[in-house]
């Protein structure tokens, strides 16, 4: 039991991280506090069914489509509802405020058509619903892929960020917008670029989330949350620390689940939230200002 809770763990965790990575994105370069992130995930969850259901083409490769989908959709959204947001703002907090009030209302939009289309039935499919063993336990096969999927994604753009010139470029404007622009770094274009590619990491983990876990129209305020609570806790801006607070808040909520009681793992959650914000209000890989 304990093998098995473990990498259930493991799975929901790197599922968490998975997504969080693209909030904390838009959040600590962006500065847009994205409230319809969750429908992002929920619409890819659905774009990976109808594409299994109907087409017949796998979750893996429908992540050829997704990924790129969200990354356009973000890149849209930021330019016609962000960018005019970003121009007028006084300062971050007034920022924050009218971005929070946007994607609010985008969340509905998002919904509203979601519920239109799909209906608001749980929703799930599946494929490769089959057992495997490693090490020991007994584990669904479409978990594991989800798990490496969730691990490689993840990874891959942390490398990109930090490995790269153009990752630094964006790691710079999260630390300071002003000082990045007097080395000659394009703010809102890297603004933009972050945005949209939290929007296919967002895509991304709609797909992963669709392969074992069943899913409605009005999910997305969920899987918002939870990616919020990772970003908190990991610190904003933080890959590494979404990573780890993603795996460590996964493993949580299914020990809980299994060895205590299952109605118990939100206020776990929240628990270990408050504790982070207590213990270390910058998140656990954040850097404290002084």
């Amino acid at each position: 039991m304990l093998g098995t809770a473990i990498l259930s763990g493991l799975v929901l965790g790197g599922t968490y991280a998975l997504v969080a990575m693209g909030l904390t994105l838009q959040y600590g370069i962006a500065r847009i506090m994205n409230l319809a992130y969750g429908e992002t995930i929920i619409a890819a969850a659905f774009l990976a069914y109808v594409m299994f259901s109907q087409w017949g083409v796998s979750p893996v490769l429908g992540l050829l489509i997704a990924i790129p989908g969200g990354f356009f959709l973000g890149y849209i959204v930021y330019g016609l509802l962000m960018r005019p947001l970003v121009a007028r703002a006084r300062d971050k907090a007034s920022l924050e405020i009218d971005s929070i009030l946007a994607t609010f209302g985008l969340l509905f939009v998002i919904q509203g058509l979601l519920l239109v289309v799909f209906g608001a039935n749980f929703t799930n499919y599946s494929y490769l619903n089959i057992p495997v063993k490693v090490l020991g336990t007994t584990v669904a096969a479409n978990r594991l892929l989800a798990l490496v999927m969730a691990v490689v994604s993840g990874l891959g753009i942390y490398l990109v960020l930090t490995r790269t010139l153009w990752g630094t470029a964006l790691r710079a404007v999260a630390v300071s917008p002003s000082s990045a622009a007097l080395v000659g770094i394009d703010v809102d274009k890297a603004a933009r670029t972050a945005f949209a590619i939290g929007g296919a990491l967002a895509a991304a983990g709609g797909v992963v989330i669709s392969m074992y876990q069943t899913f409605t129209a009005t999910s997305g305020v969920v899987f918002t949350m939870k990616a919020l609570i990772v970003v908190i806790m990991g610190g904003v801006g933080n890959i590494l620390g979404a990573l780890s607070a993603g795996l460590i808040l996964g493993l949580v909520e299914t020990f809980v689940a299994t060895f205590v009681s299952p109605g118990l793992t939100l206020a776990a959650t929240y628990l270990i939230f408050l504790g982070v914000l207590l213990w270390r209000p910058a998140g656990m890989f954040g850097r404290t200002t002084r």
